[in-house]
């Protein structure tokens, strides 16, 4: 639009000047028209002047409003690479620590496995050595036929407890089924006699662990923690491996948070964070974490 105007002006410049210059009789030639045949002249160097500058300077915008369309692209291209690099940064970071987490919890289970393997070896020990001592015992004294059984020199318990350790172990799978549902049916006192000769019978098979659980559970309903927290102890320290494992640790946590003692509060609050750590994908640390939020206690540790 700019240009448009400038060359009409330019036009209407070059009329005036050829109306002035068309040759005139001598008589209307005079000072005035040779004057006004300069300024005209002087008019169209101008215009001609004006027209360069402005074109110089359309030329020096038009550069630059190039030269700042090309420096936003490349400020974009250079945003949008920073962005792609850090959330590729963002994510190997994360790999990485999906990794670290999963190789704690493999580092973590293979320890529990250790330890329970420790565990059953120790028992086995022990069970060993008990029936060496029995074998090395003295045979006790035979008795004549028909005497008193209450003799002196013959322990009136002497009997029984010969009948106690020749008695036939009971079949574990039966045993043990029968112990779940007298539990389940809230026969608490025949569940535990069942129990305890798994546990008593089988100490190194898996199922003497669950047993043990259900021990504990017992003690838990009847709100003797002690014997609860005794009872999940043997399941983490010697059947770390078992599928209670998670559950014994959660109620163990709970146990001692119930004896409402400054002490076995803060060791409840351990055992939670301790079983999120070991078992963090479980409903077991699902739980442990719904209760410690519920106390105000941070999950991590980082905090009281």
């Amino acid at each position: 639009m700019h240009n448009t105007r400038t060359h009409r002006f330019l036009a209407a410049a070059v009329m005036a000047f050829l109306l002035v210059a068309t040759p005139r009789p001598a008589h209307a030639a005079s000072k005035e028209i040779i004057e006004l045949q300069t300024q005209v002249q002087q008019l169209l160097d101008m215009m001609q002047r004006l027209q360069s500058t402005l074109d110089s300077r359309f030329g020096v915008i038009q550069h630059l409003a190039e030269q700042t369309a090309d420096n936003a692209n490349q400020v974009t291209a250079t945003v949008n690479a920073l962005q792609l690099k850090l959330n590729t940064q963002s994510e190997a970071s994360s790999g990485k620590l999906d990794a670290v987490s999963g190789q704690m919890q493999s580092l973590n289970d293979s320890i529990d496995e250790l330890k329970s393997r420790v565990a059953k070896m120790d028992k086995a020990v022990q069970e060993m050595q008990a029936q060496v001592q029995t074998l090395q015992a003295p045979p006790p004294p035979v008795a004549a036929p028909g005497a008193d059984a209450s003799a002196p020199g013959t322990p009136a318990s002497a009997a029984p407890a010969a009948n106690a350790q020749n008695a036939p172990a009971p079949p574990l799978q039966e045993t043990f089924q029968a112990g779940v549902r007298d539990y389940n049916a809230a026969k608490y006192d025949l569940a535990v006699s069942e129990f305890q000769d798994v546990v008593h019978f089988y100490p190194l098979d898996d199922l003497s662990g669950q047993a043990e659980f259900y021990l504990g559970e017992i003690a838990y309903k009847r709100l003797s923690f002690s014997d609860a927290i005794k009872a999940y102890n043997a399941v983490l320290e010697g059947f770390s491996g078992s599928p209670k494992a998670p559950a014994a640790q959660l109620h163990k946590g709970f146990a001692l948070l119930q004896m409402k003692d400054k002490i076995k509060r803060d060791a409840g609050i351990h055992e939670l964070r301790l079983l999120i750590q070991r078992h963090p994908q479980t409903p077991e640390a699902t739980q442990a974490r719904s209760k410690l939020n519920g106390m105000g206690v941070s999950v991590t540790g980082s905090g009281k």
